[in-house]
């Protein structure tokens, strides 16, 4: 009960029965998901709940369309946008909504890039997170950045970055949500996990915030039931621990 109790504090009080059941062996400490439920229970402590989804997808537009390339063969990277109303701060001129934009990288669920904005405009938002993600990862010649139909990723600006970057760009069919259902999962998991039930001062406030969530928490910590329950950095690591070890 102790080691469960540490494990659901140091999730931020994200982690339900099943990601506790693989700490707890991770540490060899044999118990089924059941019995950590009821625990649970005992204890009056519970995983985070998450809301009901709100688009704020802009699809109504006259600019091009890219071809939906998730459905092809290709043995290319693939990235992943997404934009999304986050959270109202609550003080003064700083109120109103936010937009955050995030990048990831599909190999490993990692966010490479984001980036926080009042509004759903290409310069604050789409561009600054391209920047970032290009910037940490550094992608090879012909990566995939694959995203809704949204007006900012149509753009002439966004396009224009794509090709200075060398990357090619696909879009999800009309219609259909599930072809970006890895990053439309990562804001229902922030959300539940960060955002619902806090408050924020200003922009600065909701900034290291979001930091501290994407940089030190989901992307280093929190496991991932993709990635086997480990952290998209864990995976990364053990992908390419083998290969060091080899030469």
């Amino acid at each position: 009960m102790t080691a469960i109790k540490e494990i659901h504090y140091e999730s931020h009080g994200t982690y339900g029965s099943p990601r506790i059941t693989r700490d707890l062996e991770k540490i060899n400490i044999q118990c089924s998901r059941q019995r950590v439920a009821r625990l649970m229970r005992v204890m009056g402590i519970r995983a985070k709940c998450a809301r009901k989804f709100k688009v704020t997808t802009d699809s109504n537009h006259k600019e091009p369309i890219a071809p939906n390339l998730l459905g092809q063969k290709t043995s290319l990277p693939i990235c992943r946008s997404r934009s999304g109303q986050v959270i109202s701060p609550t003080c003064g001129r700083s109120g109103g909504w936010q937009y955050l934009t995030v990048i990831m990288e599909l190999f490993n669920r990692e966010i490479i890039g984001y980036s926080l904005s009042r509004s759903l405009l290409t310069e604050p938002t789409v561009n600054a997170a391209l920047d970032m993600a290009v910037r940490h990862r550094q992608p090879p010649k012909g990566v995939i950045m694959h995203s809704d139909r949204g007006v900012q990723y149509a753009s002439k600006s966004f396009r224009a970055k794509l090709s200075k970057y060398d990357m090619i760009q696909s879009m999800s069919g009309k219609g259909n949500c599930y072809d970006n259902a890895v990053t439309e999962s990562f804001f229902k998991t922030m959300k539940s996990d960060w955002i619902y039930g806090k408050r924020f001062r200003n922009k600065a406030d909701l900034q290291r915030s979001l930091f501290e969530y994407i940089q030190i928490f989901y992307n280093r910590k929190r496991s991932h039931s993709f990635l086997g329950y480990v952290s998209p950095a864990e995976y990364l690591r053990n992908y390419y621990q083998p290969k060091s070890l080899a030469s």
